[in-house]
């Protein structure tokens, strides 16, 4: 064990928590969660964080770190129309998807040939929304969000990980300055909240089977990839895949909607930094665990601190920390140049909110641009 082995996953715990929290809570309200649901949303995350990390990191001795699902919570954060029962039911969906994927092989390699230029423009027309709003709300408040964009902007150049916690703290400093916080609520430990689910069949197509496939294409996929670069070959992604699947199907009845391999995080904690052995750095796991299990104790606490905000700088913290994400997507979407057409007719019916028999944009955009596709494989032929 070294200091910074304990640094390292301290620090991807922050990055992870902070830095995404303020997408968790736009989904909290786009579902309609109650103050007592979104907390036991939040401390759900944190415990599946808590246990799958230590489990996943010790079996196999890897640096094998989990977090939920920025990219699910923004797809929820921009559905409409659903409530939080039939939320839940999406979530088993998705999940159970998940385990089923662990279980047959066949179903993996179908998603692992997903189109990249479709699956990263529908994760693309869903995460722009955020990074606009960040300049509808500066309208409003040009005082607090302008200055912290040029934050972001400048210290990104020094730490792309740092940048978003950076912009957290100057904000709460600078809403404090200019009076828009609230009362800081008291200390709370957490609880959880059980929430029975509702199986709606547009909201099971519209977001539960966009969620899973957010989740494989943007987090799983990309998470092997960090730990394969990192020189890890021999990556167990079924097992990844089963952990993480089943304990997201047991929170989700508590408001957790999707855990997953880490990817930004992750690589936190798998590069030299963290140790300079790659086979001693899945001692990051128990420490990054544990801490994961700190904050789901006091889960409650830090979503009222986060709700006493304005409501301007919780819109910027989200799209600033998306801002790295939809740079990715949009490059992906675009890199090959025969997928184009298909790649920015998904973004565009994703972002537009468009929605048709009850069904949510993020399915009609992936459905529009797999069709595309199809029709311009069957021309050429």
């Amino acid at each position: 064990m070294r200091g910074s082995v304990v640094v390292s996953a301290l620090v991807a715990v922050i990055v992870g928590f902070f830095g995404a929290l303020a997408v968790v809570l736009a989904a909290t309200q786009a579902v309609g969660a109650t103050p007592e649901e979104t907390s036991s949303w939040v401390t759900a995350l944190c415990l599946t964080m808590a246990v799958t990390t230590p489990i996943l990191s010790i079996r196999h001795r890897l640096p094998i770190v989990t977090a939920w699902s920025t990219p699910g919570a923004a797809l929820i954060a921009a559905s409409s129309g659903v409530s939080m029962s039939a939320a839940v039911g999406a979530f088993l969906l998705a999940n159970a998807l998940m385990v089923l994927t662990a279980l047959f092989r066949p179903l993996s390699a179908w998603i692992e040939r997903l189109p990249t230029s479709v699956a990263a423009a529908m994760l693309a027309g869903v995460l722009i929304r955020f990074v606009i709003a960040v300049f509808d709300s500066a309208q409003a408040a040009p005082m607090l969000v302008l200055p912290l964009v040029g934050l972001f902007l400048v210290m990104r150049l020094v730490s792309p990980f740092g940048a978003v916690l950076i912009v957290l703290a100057v904000g709460v400093i600078l809403a404090h300055v200019l009076g828009l916080n609230g009362p800081m609520p008291e200390i709370t430990l957490s609880s959880l909240t059980f929430i029975a689910p509702t199986f709606d069949l547009a909201v099971l197509i519209g977001l539960g089977v966009p969620l899973y496939l957010v989740t494989m294409a943007s987090q799983n996929l990309p998470g092997f990839a960090v730990l394969r670069a990192a020189g890890y070959h021999q990556v167990p992604s079924r097992s990844i895949i089963a952990v993480t699947g089943l304990a997201s199907l047991a929170t989700a009845p508590f408001g957790a909607h999707a855990s997953n391999l880490a990817a930004i995080s992750a690589s936190i904690c798998t590069g030299p930094d963290a140790h300079p052995d790659k086979d001693k750095r899945w001692m990051t796991g128990p420490i990054y665990g544990a801490a994961y299990l700190v904050l789901a104790v006091f889960g409650a606490s830090l979503v009222s601190l986060f709700y006493a905000l304005p409501q301007a700088l919780i819109v910027t913290i989200a799209g600033t920390a998306l801002l790295g994400a939809l740079s990715g997507a949009l490059g992906s979407a675009m890199a090959d140049e025969k997928d184009r057409i298909a790649a920015t007719l998904t973004l565009a019916v994703t972002a537009s909110g468009f929605s048709f028999l009850g069904i949510g944009s993020a399915f009609w955009g992936l459905a529009a641009g797999l069709v595309t596709l199809g029709l311009s494989a069957l021309w050429k032929r």
